[in-house]
């Protein structure tokens, strides 16, 4: 369950953030990224919890699982397509 992430269009402009707070998922993920660990995290932001990374990214995994689908190669431009 991802309680922890939410989602307002009044907070950061809609991007999924941290318990409602200004701090972007991506914040968290970025710095993991970067090499910093859970615990340098915390450190570093006094206000997160191990949850919060946790379900960061738990997150990050759901969005990989989103399908994709190829448009097609060679698609015909509008303006050469005959009725």
């Amino acid at each position: 369950m991802l309680d922890r992430i939410t989602i307002d269009p009044k907070i950061y402009h809609g991007q999924p953030c941290i318990r409602g707070m200004r701090v972007p998922v991506y914040l968290v993920l970025d710095l993991l990224a970067a090499g910093m660990s859970t615990k340098e995290i915390l450190e570093a932001y006094p206000y997160l919890e191990e949850e919060d990374i946790q379900q960061s990214i738990e997150y990050a995994s759901w969005l990989t699982r989103e399908r994709t689908v190829p448009l097609q190669e060679e698609a015909v431009p509008p303006h050469e397509i005959h009725c």
